[in-house]
């Protein structure tokens, strides 16, 4: 025989159980709307001004790195005035919009055709979550590419770190397009020299068929907080001096 406290408990608790899975249900609404999955984009991000960027990072690290202190998580963060506020491009943030993107935040549109002087020092980086979107943003900015003017592969997929080495020793490269780890690993081992770095571009927008971008898993998130607020480009982000323009696109 059923305990009528029980049933009289679990009728109770029914309610606010099916509120909790409506609110869920809405909340998941909400974000599937910012999201096109046809385009592949998180359409969130192009709404964003530097303060909400900001902001949005922030909430995306503390979020992530659960396993750190607050200095650690504090020592992770950027303030609005080290992010380019961006959110005046229109046009939908798609691979082939991209070259264009490039072009209209860059002071000298003729200069991302010439590379530095010096071998293996790019005045571009653009930081993608996984090496297959990296080779497709590859392809994407070869029109910046010239003979002497080598647009540079720094991701894992199918690269070994001596190959990029002996790369970035050998080739002048404009713009290099890697992700953070490997970027990381290259800058630490003297490979990629930061000398004539003018510009990061984080690739944003992006999201892959499970709806997720290289802000929304702690594998790509927490590598990417790393390397953005890594000492040499924290300093140079509100230098006047030698600026280096952090953009989300």
């Amino acid at each position: 025989m059923s305990n009528p406290r029980k049933r009289a408990a679990a009728d109770d608790a029914a309610p606010s159980s099916k509120k909790a899975k409506k609110k869920k249900s809405k909340s998941n609404s909400q974000d599937d709307e910012t999201l096109d999955t046809e385009l592949g984009l998180n359409t969130l991000v192009a709404r964003l001004d530097n303060q909400l960027l900001a902001d949005y990072l922030a909430q995306k690290t503390t979020r992530f790195g659960s396993d750190l202190s607050p200095v650690e998580i504090a020592d992770l963060a950027l303030s609005a005035g080290c992010i380019r506020d961006t959110s005046s491009w229109r046009s939908e943030r798609t691979l082939s919009n991209l070259p264009n993107f490039i072009e209209k935040f860059s002071e000298d549109k003729e200069s991302l055709r010439k590379p530095p002087v010096a071998k293996g020092a790019p005045h571009t980086l653009v930081v993608a979550g996984a090496g297959l979107r990296a080779a497709d943003i590859v392809r994407a900015v070869r029109k910046f590419q010239g003979k002497d003017n080598a647009v540079a592969k720094l991701f894992a997929k199918h690269m070994k770190v001596d190959e990029q080495v002996s790369f970035l020793k050998n080739k002048k490269t404009g713009i290099g397009v890697g992700t953070p780890a490997r970027l990381t690993e290259l800058i630490d081992n003297g490979a990629l020299n930061l000398d004539s770095l003018q510009r990061l571009i984080v690739d944003a927008s992006h999201i892959d068929q499970k709806k997720r971008g290289i802000m929304d898993m702690k594998d790509t998130m927490m590598p990417l907080a790393q390397f953005l607020t890594r000492k040499e480009f924290k300093e140079r982000y509100v230098d006047e001096e030698k600026p280096l323009s952090l953009l989300f696109y």
